[in-house]
């Protein structure tokens, strides 16, 4: 079948949708095959053209070469240099219909007109931005995903599910890849970029770790990439699984830089009572009073670990997947100690004095397990307190903080509708009081055997604020380079700053020695 005859074809296909869409309103499926047809048509016709005038032209100058022979003249070969011209104006004329027809087929643009009227590329895609920038935006752009991230992506995946880590979307098919050691999948991925299959089937493990090893630094290399991806995969996925309980009692903020903060930070209040104004009288001005809060800097802490030798040849991919992750839940924890060893230690603050003491109207006078008495005590305490300027503020108790050891007794008190005890049937003021517990074990770790306190927590105030590098709170991984070492090296860190702004939304039992499991 030759051009003419599809186009034929196409234009009795088109009568036929245009007969049955008679008399009615076309569907957007119809009008997109309109759409469809005639910008086929318009290549074809173009084509046809273009084909024609050539075999006319070479005809042509058949004939003129079979009636001189060799003796040609000047004219004749002309013409044959004519008909060499014309061949070149059709290839260049098929390659502008074909740039033309690609680019508006991304842009979701119908090329027929730039085609008719014979406009350049340039000319097409000038045309493109200007609407483009009229309307703001381009009407329809798809960004598409190649067949190497495709493969990445699955083969991904598949090793994270592997290794038994559980992720909410896996990437399709990539349960084609799950059974592949990481041998078979490096000889997939070298196959893929030209190398030959059977040679690399042929290698050993070891010599196959050397041949990727010179691939590591390469940026379009697959394997180093899909171990790249698998890390961070997993990381995120663990970091986010620590059951950590620092995120309950500390606000979030971000830091740009690494400097310490400058003293332009002011909390603003101490505006005093609302003035009575006498009739015809004269409201008085008034100034707010600023307070200094404390600066905030970050630190950057960090490990590195490594993919071995041994580890790819043993098919060990816990190396890409635990143990990065338990760098990642690592990280996670030492924030968490960190705010509990600064509660625990009840170190100066930004003020000089402890972050518990009476002058900051935050710590109980004798310690005690968590009672109905000492509960209701440190709920009074914290009403009590004042804001920066004197005055009164509103602290809605939200949370009790307590070690390992207390999670029973504080079940009772907040969930027993009389006083535990009590010979009269005394109603319990805390029944159902409004306060959560969080339980956490690094408490138990820092007291050991000794006196634990235990914190109530309330809303109002900053309190302890963790900030992140540009609000970065999962680690970071990075490949490394480490000259002398014969493997795939991995740098993980993350940014963070623990810093104490404010005391009032907290208070302090000082505590006692937790029971023992056999008391």
């Amino acid at each position: 079948m030759n051009k003419r005859q599809l186009r034929a074809m196409k234009i009795a296909a088109q009568q036929a949708l245009v007969n049955g869409a008679a008399g009615r309103e076309l569907t957007a499926e119809e009008s997109a095959q309109f759409d469809t047809l005639q910008r086929e048509i318009d290549a074809l016709t173009l084509e046809i053209e273009a084909e024609e005038r050539q075999q006319s032209q070479a005809a042509g100058s058949g004939q003129a070469a079979a009636g001189t022979g060799a003796a040609a003249d000047p004219q004749q070969r002309d013409l044959g240099g004519q008909g060499d011209a014309a061949t070149r104006a059709v290839a260049a004329e098929r390659q502008r219909v074909q740039d033309i027809s690609d680019l508006c087929r991304e842009f979701e643009t119908d090329p027929g007109e730039y085609i008719r009227t014979g406009a350049t590329i340039d000319q097409v895609r000038a045309a493109i931005l200007e609407g483009m920038r009229q309307t703001g935006s381009p009407t329809s752009v798809q960004v598409t995903r190649d067949e190497g991230d495709t493969f990445r992506q699955r083969a991904t995946d598949a090793l994270i599910l592997r290794a038994g880590i559980q992720i909410q979307h896996p990437a399709e098919g990539c349960n084609e890849f799950r059974a592949m050691s990481l041998r078979d999948l490096a000889i997939e991925c070298l196959s893929r970029e030209g190398q030959n299959t059977g040679a690399l089937l042929r290698m050993s493990s070891d010599d196959l770790y050397g041949e990727l090893c010179r691939q590591f630094y390469n940026p379009s290399a697959a394997f180093p990439a899909i171990l790249d991806s698998t890390i961070r995969k997993s990381i995120v996925e663990l970091y986010n699984s620590v059951p950590t309980t620092f995120e309950a009692i500390t606000t979030k903020g971000t830091l740009k830089d690494f400097k310490q903060t400058a003293d332009h930070e002011y909390v603003i209040g101490g505006v005093g009572d609302f003035l009575m104004v006498p009739e015809n009288g004269e409201i008085k001005p008034d100034k707010p009073r600023t307070e200094l809060l404390p600066q905030r800097k970050l630190d950057t802490y960090g490990k590195q670990f490594s993919m071995t030798r041994q580890a790819f040849i043993n098919d060990d991919i816990g190396f890409l997947t635990k143990v990065p992750g338990l760098y990642a839940t690592a990280a996670k924890k030492t924030i968490n100690k960190q705010v509990y060893t600064i509660l625990f230690k009840n170190a100066k603050v930004f003020d000089g004095l402890q972050l518990f003491s009476e002058k900051h109207k935050n710590i109980m006078k004798k310690g005690s397990k968590p009672s109905q008495a000492s509960i209701q005590a440190m709920i009074t305490k914290m009403g009590k307190q004042p804001d920066h300027f004197g005055e009164a503020i509103y602290i809605t108790r939200q949370l009790i903080v307590v070690p390992i050891g207390y999670e029973f007794d504080l079940s009772v008190i907040f969930h027993s509708a009389q006083v535990v005890g009590s010979n009269n049937n005394d109603v319990n003021p805390l029944y159902n009081y409004p306060l959560k517990t969080v339980q956490d074990p690094v408490l138990n770790a820092l007291a050991g055997d000794g006196v634990c306190p235990w914190f109530m927590f309330g809303s109002g105030a900053a309190g302890i604020q963790v900030d992140y590098l540009n609000g970065q709170e999962t680690p970071t991984v990075r490949r490394m380079e480490v000259p002398g070492t014969l493997g795939f090296v991995w740098d993980i860190y993350l940014d963070w700053g623990i810093a104490v702004r404010d005391f009032r939304s907290m208070a302090m039992n000082p505590g006692v020695v937790i029971p023992s499991e056999e008391e």
